[in-house]
């Protein structure tokens, strides 16, 4: 009898290593081994996709927090986590450094999420009704199987422990059962009917859990959502127990005695149920209640979850009469009861939280966010062992926080992944790649590595799974973000890693003003641009109304910061033929301090934002050494700042809005010019600018002006204008050119003329005369330079639209012109110029760049004399708004921008940038007439290439028709220099530079996809609805491309959600280097081992018993029906098809190419012995006709 039994075991055992055998085949083809070794891990050449089976090859990596998390699953073996999410995306976090996206067809929510633990796989469950078999054993997972049920939507799933059949509940209270190596639904069904019989009436609900037992895998706990608990014997087919709670149900979870069992409810409740008695709950408790002065309890919220874990407290002590066989059993202590939710209803604040239940100590765990998920983590993956467990992983909706529960007091571990990127909302990025190899360190070593966190356990970060890729990048990349509250942040972004560098305040500079009455709730510190030199490492950072100037130093000092108040304000006069104010028309000088407003009363100038006053102290770091502030005249709003630059090697700093521009010394610390955008055009003004409404002129009227009501000037508000006394505004108008300026869209237009400071340095004199001159000459040569060098430009109509900011159902005129690209520049300033000089290039929003020439004082006088800056009155004009603007050599290099090199006390750096020189004339200088450099311009529909200084046209292109470009930049890939653009609709284009060729033009990111940056989904416009279409508008896809960037190497990145940074590339090369630099997930390791039984408990039957599934759910079940559900296959599934077939048609063919050659040979005989019996034809009618012959001529007779 008990050799029969040893045998029977024995062929149980082989029959289940067969069978995960048979799964671990399947994922790894060719690998087979035996129950004494270990699987071996997968070459790099085996686990990669073939390059058609990879989707979206140009994604590198995804960084943040998984946007809407919906399930989490944990790996206690592999030390793998799982995150699913709402728009489908997967997650598969390894130790720092190890994460993996990946995402499902079609976008389905990911309902829940079950480990093959140590088999290197997993199964989702989706809410399209569909399951899913991933293979993470390669470095890029993909889908294996895809089962969809069609009859039934699935609620929940549950996979035993070295089970091939997996569980599946629905919502009509049925139970499938799936084969996880084949994904074919068993004929085993368990019915809600037969699960309920008379117990019940009506029907018990969805299927809300599904849990095994953990000594018994032959009982099955099924938990429905109306409180009915059954427990199913698999081997009967029938119902062994059944429980009935009186409120619903929410979740289950057995103790690992598997004699017990605990429940959560929707009133806050934790029953105890035992096997042994089905009547009642053992126990029943409301953990967060509070008796009311009436005695009765207050209501509680549900709890979602709860785990109930046993641990162990030690060995027996010496001298106890135990028998002992084989290891010493444990002494069990109090179990851990964790749970989210339960806390009462009434009590206003209530915070989420994570309850914490050991013996007689309660601990509430406050967190931030509401919680999605927890999973406890354990050592051992069998569930009839003792749980001892170490940690919490809590997943809530904002944060992933892992709870060391073997510390006092459970502190939190320090999250070692980049998932703090949404702490506030992301407004702008920055990326930089290939920037100086010392910034980096640099950067490191002023914020993080002095951080001195505090309050986090000291033990190490307990998901560990994975391995680093072995590949890196030669340069590093830094990725900048900005944020709303006003705090900018820096990543070390190089290769596939994302690590927070520094991070910068702007509230230490600046302070928010109190909020308007009308319940403004825009925060005044958002961050809307950064922009850095990496040379000098001087920053930049713009809001909607201020910019402030950094300078990088490791010293720390206290200073106070210098603030300059500029309004950029402008206005048009009502009537074409009237008179501007009293004074010179070509010239008015007014002092700078004074600005008039409705009856002659002063302006009101109220600051949106605040400087702090006093000293301000500066840790090492990015020190601000300027603020400028755009004040508010007269109540009224200013535009957004939208665009900036700065130039160390010139010490100047430029940025614009929707009214104007200005330049600002920072190294003098002062306003160099404050002017009007159509003031920059002189008088060869193209745009017809739409005047002051009639309702304006008339309340104006009546309210009565004095002779000075319209004397706005703008003016410069800073610590030297009191100071240099006669300081003005210079107007160089000539002739009455109608123009309209506007501090925001659809607000008054407020009148300010051109304001700059008197130039004091000798240069400036002659910079103004070259200036004046200039601007004498622009009309004519103007007119010339568009009628034979440019003849296709398209001429911009007053009527037609000249952007994406206007609608085409907009037939107004020109009311505002944006200053939206700015580039620092040593170029030509005209075509009579024969050397280059610093420059300003400016972009607007109809089209136009205009140049504003820099003049610079001597080296050893710059912080004594003023610098001088002047337009100089030439133009060029594309359709469209300006995307970027840059300059090449003749041979087709990018010069790049001035910088000086960064100093910090007496130490320098040791790399020197190198100034923009104009190389020597090639064949493209020869063609444009010995031009040095040509003019690259890019707008939202064209390109243009320009050789400076004859300024002929060399190559144009028409991007787009129908859409507009988001996004373009012109980057360096490999040792050439090529233009990108990603257009609205969708596609990414890049073009060689400066023939303007097409390289690529790929599908690559709907602009629907980052429509959550904007307040609408989509913004219809009235012309494009008659047509059922819809088009997004300037302000929607500028937000929009402050998060796109693009930068060196064809590297790129963009704010796919509101937490999380998709970073692409378009470099081949690189593709093919990204899997060396992407980790393993999935490392060979034995199985821990199941502890050895004592001999008592297998002997009075208390051990684990197995369960032969195989019998109970193969073959002898039957056949499900096949509307149940549809096997749909994955790639690799379709790819094994795809060789069936290829190898089933090459049989096919080669039999009947067998059959050929044998129907050639049967009439090769046949052909033989036709060719016999012809000749034996012949030899008939020869001798026949010889005998004939000879007896012709003989009678009868003589025969």
């Amino acid at each position: 009898m008990a050799s029969r039994n040893e045998r029977a075991r024995r062929d149980r055992a082989a029959r289940r290593q067969t069978e995960l055998e048979k799964i671990r085949r399947k994922y790894v083809p060719g690998d087979s081994f035996s129950s004494g070794s270990p699987p071996s891990a997968p070459s790099p050449a085996s686990a990669r996709p073939p390059p058609a089976a990879r989707r979206q090859d140009n994604q590198i990596v995804r960084h943040g927090f998984p946007h809407q998390p919906t399930a989490l699953a944990f790996d206690p073996v592999q030390k793998l986590l799982a995150i699913g999410t709402k728009t489908g995306s997967l997650r598969l976090l390894g130790r720092p450094g190890v994460d993996i996206h990946v995402r499902h067809d079609g976008d389905p929510a990911v309902l829940q999420i079950a480990f093959l633990v140590n088999e290197g796989a997993l199964v989702t469950a989706c809410t399209d009704d569909t399951l899913n078999m991933w293979n993470i054993r390669q470095k890029i997972p993909e889908v294996v199987h895809t089962l969809k049920f069609q009859r039934e939507r699935t609620t929940c799933i549950s996979l035993p422990l070295q089970s091939k059949w997996l569980y599946v509940g629905t919502e009509k209270g049925n139970v499938h059962i799936v084969n996880i190596e084949s994904f074919v639904v068993s004929g085993y069904i368990i019915n809600w009917n037969k699960a309920i019989e008379l117990s019940r009436k009506n029907h018990p609900g969805p299927v809300t859990c599904l849990v095994d037992n953990p000594v018994d895998s032959n009982k099955l706990l099924i938990g429905f959502e109306t409180g009915l608990l059954v427990l199913w014997d698999l081997r009967t087919k029938a119902a062994d127990v059944r429980w009935q709670s009186a409120e619903p149900l929410r979740s289950v979870c057995w103790l690992s005695d598997g004699k017990q069992f605990m429940s959560s409810h929707a009133d806050g409740s934790l029953c105890t149920w035992s096997v042994k008695t089905p009547q009642r709950p053992v126990a029943t408790q409301f953990p967060h209640a509070k008796t009311r002065e009436n005695g009765q309890q207050e209501p509680c919220k549900a709890i979602q979850k709860v785990s109930w874990l046993s641990t162990r407290a030690g060995l027996p002590r010496p001298g106890s009469l135990l028998l002992c066989v084989g290891p010493r059993p444990a002494r069990p202590s109090e179990p851990y009861v964790i749970f989210t939710g339960g806390l009462g209803h009434d009590t206003a604040g209530r915070t989420p939280s994570v309850t914490v239940m050991h013996g007689r100590t309660t601990t509430v765990l406050e967190m931030e966010h509401n919680v999605v998920d927890f999973i406890a983590l354990v050592d051992t993956p069998y569930p009839s062992e003792f749980q001892d467990p170490y940690g919490i992983v809590v997943l809530l909706q904002n944060d992933l926080v892992v709870v060391d529960l073997t510390s006092p007091g459970y502190p939190c571990f320090e999250n070692p992944y980049p998932m703090d990127l949404h702490g506030s909302t992301v407004t702008s990025c920055t990326y930089l790649a290939d920037c100086p190899g010392d910034l980096v360190p640099a950067l490191y070593s002023v914020g993080t590595a002095k951080q001195n966190r505090t309050g986090f356990s000291e033990k190490e970060w307990p998901i560990t799974g994975g391995t680093w890729g072995t590949g890196g990048n030669s340069y590093p990349e830094v990725v900048i973000t900005g944020h709303a509250d006003g705090s900018v942040k820096f990543w070390d972004a190089t290769a596939v890693s994302f690590q927070v560098l520094y991070k910068l305040k702007v509230s230490r500079v600046l302070e928010r003003q109190r909020r308007s009455q009308d319940g403004d709730t825009e925060d005044q510190l958002a961050v809307q641009q950064v922009v850095l030199c990496p040379e000098s490492r001087q920053l930049a950072v713009a809001g909607a109304s201020y910019v402030i100037h950094f300078r990088f130093s490791r010293n720390e000092k206290n200073a106070e910061v210098p603030c300059l108040e500029i309004p950029i304000v402008y206005e048009t006069y009502g009537d074409s033929d009237r008179d501007p104010p009293s004074g010179d028309p070509a010239v008015t000088v007014r002092p700078a301090d004074t600005i008039a407003g409705v009856n002659g009363k002063k302006a009101e100038l109220s600051l949106p934002v605040r400087c702090r006053s006093g000293p301000i102290r500066r840790p090492p770091g990015f020190h601000p050494e300027l603020v400028c502030i755009t004040p508010a005249v007269n109540g009224e709003p200013p535009g957004v700042i939208s665009s900036v630059a700065v130039n160390s090697a010139y010490g100047l700093l430029a940025y614009g809005n929707e009214s104007g521009l200005v330049i600002v010394d920072t190294v003098q610390r002062t306003c160099l010019l404050n002017l009007g955008t159509p003031d920059l055009y002189g008088p060869a003004d193209p745009y017809q600018r739409a005047p002051r409404s009639p309702k304006q002129r008339a309340e104006e009227a009546d309210l009565g002006r004095s002779p000075d009501s319209e004397q706005i000037n703008g003016l410069c508000l800073s610590p030297t204008a009191g100071k240099q006394g006669g300081v003005g505004s210079v107007s160089p108008r000539g002739r009455d050119v109608q123009r309209s300026r506007s501090q925001g869209t659809g607000r008054r237009l407020v009148k300010a003329h051109s304001v700059m400071e008197e130039p004091t340095s000798p240069l400036a004199p002659q910079l103004s005369a070259t200036a004046a001159a200039a601007a004498a000459a622009a009309g004519p040569h103007l007119r010339v330079w568009r009628a034979r060098q440019c003849k296709s430009f398209e001429r911009l109509d007053t009527q037609q639209t000249a952007s994406r900011s206007s609608s085409l159902s907009s037939l107004e005129n020109i009311s505002s012109e944006a200053i939206v690209c700015l580039q620092f520049a040593d170029t030509f300033v005209n075509k009579s110029e024969s050397s280059t000089c610093p420059c300003l290039l400016v972009g607007t929003s109809l089209g136009s760049t205009l140049i504003v020439q820099v003049a610079l004082p001597r080296s050893a006088d710059r912080a004594t004399q003023a610098v001088s800056v002047a337009p100089t009155g030439s133009i060029f004009r594309l359709n469209g708004a300006m995307q970027c603007i840059a300059l090449l050599d003749c041979s087709g290099a990018r010069i790049p921008a001035a910088a000086e090199t960064w100093r910090d006390g007496n130490k320098e750096r040791t790399r020197t940038p190198s100034r923009p020189t104009v190389s020597s004339c090639g064949s493209l200088s020869e063609a444009g007439g010995g031009d040095g450099q040509l003019l690259v311009l890019v707008s939202d529909k064209q390109a243009r290439v320009l050789a400076t200084p004859s300024h002929s046209c060399l190559c144009k292109l028409q991007i787009t028709e129908t859409s507009f470009v988001v996004r373009a930049e012109i980057i360096s890939l490999k040792d050439s220099v090529c233009l990108v653009c990603y257009l609205a609709n969708g596609r990414l284009n890049s073009y060689s530079l400066p023939s303007l060729r097409p390289l690529m033009e790929v599908e690559f990111l709907p602009l629907s996809d980052l429509s959550f940056q904007t307040t609408k989904s989509a913004i219809a416009d009235p012309m494009l609805a008659i047509w059922g279409q819809q088009m997004f508008v300037n302000e929607d896809a500028t937000q929009m491309a402050r998060t796109f960037c693009i930068s060196n190497h064809g590297h790129g990145l963009y704010l796919c959600s509101p937490s999380e940074i998709q970073k692409f590339t378009i470099s081949s090369e690189f593709c093919t280097q990204l899997q060396d630099m992407v980790g393993e997930l999935f490392l060979a390791c034995d199985m821990p081992e199941l502890p050895q039984q004592g001999f008592l408990k297998g002997l009075f039957g208390g051990g684990v018993r197995s369960l032969d599934r195989e019998e109970l759910f193969g073959e002898t079940s039957g056949k499900a029906s096949r509307s149940v559900a549809k096997l749909l296959t994955g790639p690799t599934a379709q790819a094994e098809q795809l060789q069936a077939r290829v190898s089933s048609t090459g049989g096919d063919v080669g039999r009947a190419r067998q059959a050929m050659i044998e129907r050639g040979q049967k009439l090769s005989k046949l052909e033989d012995r036709t060719e016999q019996l012809m000749a034996d034809a012949d030899n008939f009618s020869s001798t026949a006709h010889q005998l004939m012959m000879r007896y012709k001529d003989k009678k009868w007779y003589q025969l």
